[in-house]
């Protein structure tokens, strides 16, 4: 039956029942149980206990089949915890007929007790089975569900109420990030907001999305990273402080990107790059058992290990070592660009300066890295906010972890010198003239925030996204974010 008909044959039983006087969208009704817990409770009590027990159940939640033998009903009811089935008898269920015409897709409370049919299914022997909500649009076909990709995301409550592997992905994401914080919440770090509006919109090499406040007229951005702001909170006394904060971004958008993504970032007087780094293994280990009951996991095709002492390898060392990038193609930009333009980058893409190695180093090196890394030590140029390595002026104490040939933290010695921030600062203002859309920006009260003294400190940021991509074994973002960003559908032109 096509779909249409199906509305309309729902829209017909909607106005039957409210010209008897019913109500088809029901103000209230309290289950005395979820689902979850009734199975956790009686599922494998035997048959005779249960009989004798008869336990008397109220339920609630989406009638998600119902199948019809003459006198008898059969369903299942899934809320938002697990899913039970539900049999009806035309001489023990009140209201039969009104049974009857229940649509799958429909929001309803069983009342019975619990039983076992004769395939051991425990089940709502129901005395009651009647209509709370009238669901009006047909369920995707019951055993393929919603498989067009560019529907699912655009109608994910039917993505969800059809796809059960889905649902247990925004699960799973909710219990990486209660594990992480949990985990920090352990280490005494102590759990901040900070603006997502802000004057100036620092703390990383991105385009920001600008909007106007109206009452103060001045131009604000969306937020492409808290750091500046955590940094001021260790300036003001707060040792160890995390956000599990919303970024936004105005870039493109990927299989790995989404405008508006979520990052943890976490900063933590007297330590320093090495620090984090164990921390990051033990962290992220401890969070993948957690959530996955194991260490051990394959995302996009390869197998990972999360256990045990992770590779790390400096970043000149990489290109050279990991990427087979012979060292005076490193050493002369020219060289480098004319490697990189053999393997189709153009010079527009290789960039300028540092961001030659940047490009190398993507291009070269990131393919290999599918076990934990961290590479480590980056030039100068491309770190404005680290601390330069001790003897290795040049460098920078600063590292990102890779996984799965992917990208998952960032993390530095934090710049602490108030002079050397001002100089990097109006070398990126420089850059940015020049016009480099994605310079840091010169922001003067952080600089001052620094002449106050900020201590000895560490900082991280870890894409949950990624996390959530790499636990959960998707390979697209838009997979683990509820709601991605997608282009405005236009109106058929018959509309």
């Amino acid at each position: 039956m096509e779909d249409n008909d199906q509305v309309k044959i729902r829209r017909e039983r909607l106005d039957g029942l409210r010209s008897r006087g019913l109500s088809p969208y029901v103000n209230r009704y309290k289950p005395s149980h979820r689902i979850a817990h009734l199975l956790k409770e009686h599922a494998g009590r035997p048959a005779e206990d249960l009989e004798k027990l008869a336990p008397q159940v109220k339920i609630a939640g989406r009638l998600m089949s119902i199948r019809g033998h003459g006198k008898t009903i059969f369903g299942h009811v899934q809320d938002g915890s697990a899913k039970i089935q539900v049999y009806a008898r035309v001489d023990e269920t009140a209201d039969f007929d009104d049974v009857k015409k229940l649509d799958m897709g429909d929001i309803v409370a069983g009342e019975g007790t619990l039983f076992y049919t004769k395939t051991g299914e425990l089940t709502v022997r129901a005395t009651r089975l009647f209509l709370l909500t009238k669901s009006l649009s047909p369920l995707p076909e019951k055993w393929h569900g919603l498989k067009d990709v560019e529907t699912r995301y655009r109608q994910r409550y039917v993505d969800l109420i059809s796809n059960d592997e889905v649902r247990e992905v925004f699960v799973k994401r909710a219990k990486v990030i209660s594990a992480i914080r949990r985990y920090l919440d352990s280490m005494e770090f102590l759990e901040v907001e900070t603006p997502m509006m802000q004057p100036i919109p620092g703390g990383a090499a991105a385009r920001p999305f600008v909007t106007h406040h109206n009452a103060l007229d001045m131009q604000l951005y969306m937020r492409v990273a808290p750091e500046l702001y955590l940094k001021r909170l260790i300036v003001g006394g707060y040792d160890r402080v995390y956000e599990i904060n919303r970024n936004f971004r105005n870039e493109g958008i990927s299989t790995m990107h989404n405008p508006e993504f979520t990052m943890l970032e976490f900063y933590m007087a007297y330590v320093d790059y090495n620090d984090l780094m164990t921390m990051s293994e033990k962290m992220l280990s401890s969070v993948a058992m957690e959530v996955c009951g194991t260490t051990s996991l394959n995302w996009m095709g390869h197998d990972i290990e999360l256990g045990g002492e992770w590779r790390r390898c400096a970043f000149f060392e990489a290109i050279e070592t990991i990427g087979g990038v012979p060292k005076d193609v490193v050493d002369d930009h020219d060289k480098a660009r004319e490697w990189l333009k053999a393997r189709g980058v153009t010079a527009e893409k290789a960039g300028k300066g540092a961001k030659v190695w940047e490009k190398l180093f993507e291009v070269a090196v990131e393919p290999h890295l599918v076990q934990p890394t961290f590479i480590y030590d980056f030039p100068l140029e491309l770190s404005p906010l680290a601390k330069t390595k001790e003897g290795a002026p040049h460098l920078v104490e600063r590292f990102e972890l890779y996984i799965g040939c992917k990208e998952l933290a960032n993390a530095y010695t934090e710049l602490n010198d108030p002079d050397d921030q001002l100089r990097r600062f109006k070398e990126q203002a420089g850059l940015r003239d020049a016009g480099d859309a994605e310079a840091q920006w010169m922001d003067l009260d952080y600089v001052t925030a620094l002449e106050y003294g900020m201590p000895p400190t560490g900082g991280e940021g870890i894409g949950i996204d990624r996390l959530a991509m790499l636990l959960t074994g998707q390979d697209s973002i838009r997979e683990v974010i509820l709601f991605p960003l997608l282009k405005i559908q236009k109106p058929d032109q018959e509309n």
